[in-house]
């Protein structure tokens, strides 16, 4: 008998899902890049070695990619993209002119900046934009998100994976956080991208992406914001508000519509993910996202508890 660990790495029952099937998760996704970019090192390795300058938009559509892989992808799809991931990693090193020294793109503290900026980021948002989600939830998605954490080459017991060791592991890591020139110009072209070739007939409503970036600039953490001054500090009621607005609107887009957003690579896969569910005996018929609602799982309500 095939289990549901079979069909997805995690499947409708975890936090994961719950959050990762969000559409905050866009505002969650930027966020952590800006995030991100306040690690020195970690944001001289994206500079020296990708074409984030040219299409930061491209970088969060990968993103994108691997996080939905190893969510709602196949174990072997998301094991492939784990090695292809730390193939590349692998081969890449960074020039720090600070010091002088070279430094491997896989270093496990790199790595982990990048992973604790992301699901803290997509956690944050996604609670503060209305995703019902308690303190224990979010502990048991911060320990859900330690097996993503493997596939990118670090070691499940050195993630956090509560709320609480999240925040001891900013505390300590704070410190060596600053705002180099390529932070600042990372916030900038996160705040007006270049669209993708496939997405430059969005250019016309691009004036409209500013308040998005926005959004996502006022949604980090106080800190954050103060180190990078690079827009006004709008009131945290008013933020809120915003994000909540954006998440109703996100969430009711129909799923063929929201994830024309993707890749035709991420598109094929949760395709194929709905496939397998539905196979399953799911009932897919409102989509990945439908299955939030454990009405529609096999078994109906009685398997939520």
């Amino acid at each position: 008998m095939v289990s549901i660990e079979d069909i997805v790495v995690q499947p409708p029952h975890t936090a994961t899902w719950l959050v990762h099937i969000d559409r905050s998760m866009w505002v969650g996704g930027v966020r952590g890049l800006m995030l991100q970019a306040l690690h020195p090192l970690a944001m001289r390795g994206v500079w020296q070695n990708s074409t984030f300058q040219d299409d930061p938009f491209g970088r969060l559509r990968r993103t994108a990619d691997f996080v939905g892989r190893v969510t709602f992808g196949s174990p072997a799809e998301a094991a492939e993209i784990g090695r292809r991931v730390r193939g590349i990693h692998r081969s890449l090193r960074i020039d720090d002119p600070d010091t002088g020294r070279i430094h491997r793109v896989d270093d496990p503290e790199l790595l982990l900046w990048v992973h604790c900026a992301e699901v803290s980021s997509y956690l944050s948002v996604a609670r503060r934009a209305g995703l019902a989600l308690t303190d224990r939830q979010a502990d048991r998605y911060l320990a859900e998100q330690r097996r993503s954490a493997g596939y990118v080459g670090l070691h499940a017991e050195d993630v956090p994976g509560s709320l609480a060791e999240l925040d001891d592991y900013f505390a300590g890591v704070r410190p060596a956080l600053k705002v180099t020139p390529e932070a600042a110009a990372t916030v900038r072209f996160l705040l007006w991208p270049r669209l993708p070739a496939e997405l430059r007939m969005l250019n016309p409503g691009k004036p409209a992406y500013f308040p998005f970036g926005t959004l996502c600039y006022s949604s980090l953490p106080g800190w954050a914001r103060q180190m990078y001054g690079v827009l006004p500090e709008v009131p945290r009621s008013a933020v809120t508000a915003a994000l909540r607005a954006f998440r109703l609107s996100m969430n009711a887009l129909p799923e063929p519509v929201h994830d024309r957003a993707f890749t035709p690579q991420t598109r094929a896969m949760l395709t194929a993910s709905r496939e397998r569910l539905g196979a399953a005996g799911y009932d897919v018929s409102r989509g990945l996202k439908g299955l939030t609602d454990p009405r529609r799982w096999p078994g109906g309500a009685s398997l939520a508890a």
